[in-house]
């Protein structure tokens, strides 16, 4: 994710902004000419139901008078920033989050002076659709949706006003909250052991990962989907990572996350990056006899959780493929 480096005075840190702003926007731009993958049927998206939790971070020198005097004078309200989204939400023509939130900071750029720089970041609200009976068929409804509990689109960039004009500086995008459970032909096996090891070796385990997964593109406009071929959507990375999951037999998180990236990185070129949080949330089991076949009875496990975080580039696509 992007940092939190700031412009400053004196290299001070030095900002403030809003956050949580949940706004809704109905029949937006549909997503529309995404390149298709073979791990996914994801072909784009109606955005007939857009939503998105944003959060605003401005910077500028002229701030430090309402830190350090109590003056006001140049503070733009954060109310009238959550109202600023509001409004260019329904200004925005694009299709993206990362469109959105770009639109948006380029325009309270525009529209304050002692802003330098702005932060913007969000969450996809997602939504099905749900099916309903249309002549003895059940059918997607274009009017019907239902809050989704599961993956979330991510996005954040960072706009700065330079000399040559405003220029996107940073840019990541994401998905969160995958949950993905593999009943068998899961191991981990091979680790150090010594005074402090009570994990017994698992030859065949039911595993359960926690997958948040972020990129960013070697040409960080292409994040904002005005070319959709080259728009990568979270759904198609949710769907390479339930893929490589099935197809592997998986010997540990740290080895199912390295492929994961491998994967996306070949069917996006058009990516720097992939990087990854992990998190092992693998269920217990609870009797030592075998049940038939493959059955087990598990249990959720205690804390602590244990998770992984790991980086990656097209570097080491290319150290596979020599």
């Amino acid at each position: 994710m992007i940092s939190d480096e700031t412009t400053s005075t004196d290299d001070r840190e030095m900002n403030y902004g809003k956050e949580n702003v949940s706004v809704y926007r109905t029949y937006a731009t549909p997503l529309e000419g995404v390149r298709t993958i073979p791990e996914s049927s994801f072909d784009g998206r109606k955005n007939i139901l857009f939503g998105a939790d944003v959060r605003m971070q401005v910077e500028g020198k002229e701030f430090l008078p309402s830190f350090s005097e109590g003056d006001n004078s140049m503070v733009v309200a954060t109310d009238s920033m959550k109202n600023f989204i509001y409004h260019h939400t329904g200004e925005y023509d694009g299709a993206t989050l990362e469109g959105l939130l770009e639109y948006i900071g380029s325009e309270i750029l525009d529209t304050y002076s002692q802003m330098e720089a702005v932060t913007m970041s969000a969450d996809r609200l997602p939504f099905d659709e749900k099916e309903i009976p249309d002549d003895g068929e059940f059918t997607p409804s274009d009017l019907v949706f239902g809050v989704s509990d599961g993956p979330s689109g991510y996005a954040e960039l960072r706009i700065d006003e330079t000399d040559n004009g405003m220029a996107m500086t940073e840019q990541t995008s994401g998905v969160t909250g995958i949950e993905l459970v593999k009943v068998k032909d899961n191991s981990f096996t091979g680790y150090v052991q010594d005074e402090y090891t009570t994990l017994p070796e698992r030859e065949n385990r039911t595993l359960y990962v926690g997958l948040d997964i972020f990129w960013t593109y070697k040409d960080t406009k292409t994040a904002l989907g005005s070319e959709p071929e080259e728009y990568v959507p979270a759904e198609q990375v949710t769907d390479i990572a339930q893929v490589v999951f099935d197809e592997m037999d998986v010997n540990s998180i740290q080895e199912l996350i390295y492929e994961i990236g491998l994967r996306i990185l070949k069917r996006f070129p058009q990516l720097n990056s992939v990087s990854f949080e992990a998190n092992n949330r693998t269920w217990i089991g609870v009797r030592d006899d075998d049940l038939e076949g493959d059955g087990k009875v598990l249990r959720e496990p205690p804390a602590p959780t244990g998770f992984q975080q790991f980086s990656m580039d097209q570097n080491d696509l290319d150290m596979t493929e020599e």
